[in-house]
């Protein structure tokens, strides 16, 4: 008789490794304060816009040329912040995506099955979800890439600005799957935006890429060496006609990311920890208030449901996003048979899936490139990223709220430190030494506790004999005898004290 096959659960969105969690935190912490800043950046710009006393001043800036001609340099302040600014951003997630390859959760196949398989369903479906709607209604295709991108600052700007406790194994999923996603909107925009090629320009490029990857590989530290290395770089790469954001993720898949003997942590981990509130803190923002400064009218809101391209747009980050990324979730638990966290529920992952829909820096970058000298659908296309981020964070608002008593509790059990060593109990449930030292904590308070019910023994005991007559004859031998008090009265009155039958003035018979 054939032994029955078994077959291995394993659990999803489970608890991070403490390594794993304490890097987490620093980089959402980072990342929710740079989504803060953006979205005070997206609300300046449409102001700015839109207030017919500052419209004029926002497209003088806006279109302000300056830089190096004779380099081809010259470039407006939009372009500078799309091109230039953005490659900061793109650098972050090229050292993200590195560390995620080789020490993180992508490092592991089965791990890392679940958000690549997620991502790539989030950019697939609402991918399709444009290209049916453009094809229903006649409209063109460029900007089927436009609904793609999810920006994790934005998501979690919006978790900050809800107060949700999400979960830190929620949290990491969104964070890696927008990097895988930020992967592939790389590429997107390398292959698919990219329409001629200076290949003197590009091959230059290439030998400054191979000229800083050298100098990380002989250890040659010091930033005047690499960032004007990078400057460089990043120059040629633009020339080239290949986006330039491509050299800022290529020089931070370039850093090493894994630790040596003796180091703390890797040069990856210590340049992103620099470079990452540059990133989300004046990069990003500085995009999105050069890019988000769209015309609103009740007309254009209107129009934005009524054409093709920008109903595909709206469609593709509100829908697209949230049935690609549940889906494959779903289809890789299914098919892996990993099992949901015991702690959560499918409910949780559909509301995080909504929250991906907001796609904002790179879905506004890609429709600038996908409709390069229309600036009338240009313009539509941001509109209608602007309100489907809008509403895919209204839906996943109300979706979270719904649950966030839960995740609340779920996070106070996270980061409960009860012995208070920095290190949350639920990581040292294993471990000798954290029981021993919360016996002492608890047989500590214990006698605190007996000490207490001493005190309060005895101050029952002394209460109990007065009443009983202990106290009573102490009360007695300090007030007069009977026969005693006439003669105290008496000697009361004799004082001047008013007493029975006197005036309260005189102390004289009435």
């Amino acid at each position: 008789m054939t032994a029955p096959r078994t077959t291995t659960s394993r659990r999803i969105f489970g608890r991070l490794s403490l390594p794993e969690r304490n890097f987490l935190a620093e980089a959402l912490r980072t990342e929710t304060v740079g989504g803060v800043l953006l979205l005070v950046a997206a609300v300046v710009a449409l102001i700015w816009a839109n207030v017919p006393a500052l419209h004029g001043s926002y497209e003088s800036v806006s279109h302000y040329h300056f830089g190096p001609a004779a380099l081809g340099l010259d470039l407006s302040v939009a372009h500078w912040a799309a091109d230039g600014l953005l490659a900061v951003f793109f650098f972050v997630a090229g050292i993200e995506l590195k560390r995620e390859l080789v020490a993180g959760d992508l490092k592991d196949p089965r791990a890392a099955a679940l958000p690549v398989v997620a991502a790539l369903c989030g950019m697939a479906v609402p991918a399709l979800v444009y290209t049916l709607t453009t094809l229903t209604g006649g409209g063109a295709f460029d900007g089927w890439a436009v609904p793609t991108a999810t920006d994790i600052a934005f998501a979690l700007a919006v978790l900050a600005v809800i107060g949700t406790s999400l979960p830190s194994a929620l949290r990491a999923f969104l964070l890696t799957l927008a990097v895988v996603d930020d992967l592939f909107a790389i590429l997107i925009i390398a292959v698919f935006f990219t329409s001629t090629i200076d290949f003197l320009a590009l091959g230059g490029a290439a030998l400054g890429l191979l000229v800083f990857w050298l100098l990380l590989r002989k250890n040659v530290r010091g930033w005047y060496v690499y960032v004007p290395l990078a400057l460089v770089i990043w120059g040629l790469m633009y020339n080239s006609g290949v986006h330039a954001t491509i050299a800022g993720v290529a020089m931070g898949l370039m850093l090493r990311c894994t630790t040596r003997e003796g180091e703390e942590h890797s040069p990856g981990e210590r340049i992103e920890h620099l470079v990452r509130p540059l990133s989300a803190g004046l990069a990003v923002p500085l995009f999105a208030l050069f890019s988000a400064g769209v015309t609103l009218s009740g007309g254009a809101l209107g129009d934005v449901f009524a054409k093709p391209e920008t109903l595909g747009v709206v469609l593709g980050l509100v829908v697209g996003k949230t049935v690609g990324i549940f889906g494959g979730t779903w289809l890789t638990a299914r098919f892996t048979r990993a099992s949901l966290s015991e702690d959560l529920a499918w409910a949780d992952v559909f509301a995080v899936a909504a929250l991906a829909g907001i796609g904002f820096t790179v879905s506004l970058l890609i429709g600038e490139l996908a409709f390069e000298g229309d600036a009338l659908m240009t313009d539509e296309v941001k509109a209608s990223v602007l309100l489907g981020s809008l509403i895919a964070a209204g839906f996943a608002t109300v979706l979270l709220k719904l649950r966030n008593a839960r995740y609340r509790r779920m996070w106070e059990a996270e980061e409960r430190d009860d012995d208070l060593d920095g290190v949350p109990d639920v990581y040292e449930e294993d471990d000798p030494a954290y029981h021993l030292r919360m016996a002492e904590i608890h047989d500590g308070k214990a006698a605190e506790h007996r000490r207490r019910a001493e005190e309060l023994a005895r101050g029952n005991d002394d209460a109990d004999d007065y009443a009983n007559g202990d106290g009573h004859a102490h009360r007695n031998a300090s007030a007069p005898a009977e026969g005693e008090e006439a003669a105290g009265t008496t000697a009361g009155e004799a004082a001047g004290r008013p007493g029975k039958g006197k005036t309260r003035a005189t102390g004289l018979p009435k």
